[in-house]
């Protein structure tokens, strides 16, 4: 016999999640608080079997997600076994519980309603509506009145908002979707995390695992923003909807018909097919300030499912943006492994991008983010070699011998910039690079101000 889908199911899943999430997150008092819940006077097996399935899945209460939690109460084994029995479960007792809501627990702006929103960002009740394009205007509007500047860079569709909507989209971040809490496996765009701190748990394993999310940002549609700002935000189903309007974006048709269909091998065509239907719909862009937060609380629920698979091969698993990364012994290297991930990556909506699929042992080079971690994290020798050199050679012949293709204006920056990125890196072999960036002169020959002498 198969469990129900219908509202008994709803109803009685909905009455387990709130009796364990007025228990103390604990397998005993969550057994218990669920047999009170459901009238018996003793828990059978298959709650047992339920509760275990959820603190797996829920290290900590998920107290502002009660329909999350119940959802998944009807995706566990337990809950299976349970409607084998008859009589079949029911609420008995509700045990109601107060649960916290996002924006107070985690420092989110509280925004009532949309005039509270108008003042947040700023902008009237009709430029609310303007830049949140409730009609999806940018798929058919000519340049002077989109929200986005679109280019190609590489293989990806960059839209950069425009300056007021841009900076309406930096004040949500700051007020509304900066505050949220994001997955400990996440480190791309979170503050605190780096790529370090990313490639870091990889160091010195057997096999590091990597694989890539196709069109990661184009994949997360509007619906998902919405629900995770109505359920984790706190938000009210309007100003969701207008936050909605004012993340999302759909790409112009003519900038779409402008980008040349790939003329290498079927699955690069099909790729671009695939991509062009989810920038089709309303989507995350990616160039926006509130994109790479957004979706990183998006795929906190696939994070957290592959950090649980990783964790039952002794693994370990981080994501930086739409890079995955696992690493661990042998087992890694088998197919078995890849398949899991895939078929994980696809029940939570996105796609693997099977071309970036690698993995190596601890025989040959580990790269992972430009980082190598056979030991620990480092750069490549070459590119440690190259910005010695470099170093040397603008501390001995000056850094003006070493412009080069480089613009002399921003030439220092781009060389402590790169100092700083291999310290961030490796911070002993920073050290030694910041010492030799000490040395160089760079009064030396100054660049000249680009008004000519006599400015004032």
């Amino acid at each position: 016999m198969t469990a129900p889908s219908g509202r008994r199911a709803a109803t009685t899943a909905a009455g387990i999640a709130v009796a364990l999430l007025g228990s103390r997150w604990r397998r005993r008092e969550m057994v218990r608080a669920t047999a009170v819940a459901l009238g018996y006077a003793r828990a059978p097996r298959w709650v047992g079997t339920l509760v275990g399935e959820v603190l797996v899945a829920y290290r900590d209460a998920p107290v502002d997600r009660p329909r999350e939690l119940a959802a998944f109460v009807r995706t566990t084994a337990g809950w299976q076994r349970g409607w084998t029995r008859v009589p079949q479960p029911r609420v008995a007792r509700w045990q109601p519980t107060v649960t916290e809501v996002a924006f107070r627990r985690h420092g989110v702006t509280e925004l009532p309603d949309l005039a509270a929103l108008a003042r947040l960002l700023d902008l009237d009740t009709g430029e609310l509506a303007w830049f949140a394009d409730a009609h999806r205007l940018e798929r058919t509007v000519r340049e002077p009145l989109r929200h986005y500047r679109w280019r190609t860079v590489g293989s990806r569709l960059v839209a950069a908002p425009k300056p007021r909507l841009k900076e309406a989209q930096r004040r949500l971040l700051r007020h509304v979707v900066g505050p949220l809490p994001v997955h400990g496996a996440a480190h791309g765009c979170v503050p605190g995390r780096s790529v370090r701190t990313a490639v870091a748990p990889h160091a010195g394993a057997a096999v590091v695992l990597q694989l890539d999310l196709e069109a990661f940002f184009p994949s997360i549609a509007a619906e998902r923003v919405q629900a995770l700002l109505q359920t984790v935000g706190g938000l009210p189903e309007p100003v969701a909807h207008a936050v909605t309007g004012l993340v999302t974006t759909v790409v112009p048709r003519s900038v779409w018909a402008a980008v040349p269909v790939p003329a290498g091998p079927d699955r690069d065509r099909d790729r671009h097919h695939r991509v062009g239907r989810r920038l089709a719909v309303p989507h995350l862009p990616q160039g926006a300030p509130t994109s790479p937060a957004l979706a990183n609380l998006v795929a906190f629920r696939l994070d957290r499912r592959l950090a649980g698979l990783a964790a039952s091969f002794g693994a370990q698993y981080t994501r930086y943006v739409d890079d995955l990364t696992f690493s661990g012994d042998r087992a890694l290297d088998r197919g078995r492994f890849a398949s899991l991930v895939g078929a994980v990556v696809a029940e939570e909506g996105f796609r693997l991008n099977a071309a970036k699929t690698r993995s190596t042992t601890s025989a040959g080079r580990q790269s992972v983010l430009g980082a190598v971690v056979n030991v620990h994290p480092t750069l490549p020798r070459t590119d440690r070699d190259a910005l010695r050199a470099l170093l040397h050679n603008c501390a001995v012949h000056g850094w003006r011998s070493q412009v080069r293709d480089h613009d002399p204006a921003t030439f220092r920056d781009h060389v402590l910039g790169r100092v700083a990125w291999a310290a961030s890196i490796d911070p002993a072999f920073g050290v030694r690079a910041r010492r030799l960036a000490d040395r160089i002169d760079w009064t030396a020959h100054p660049v000249r101000s680009p008004e000519g002498p006599g400015h004032d």
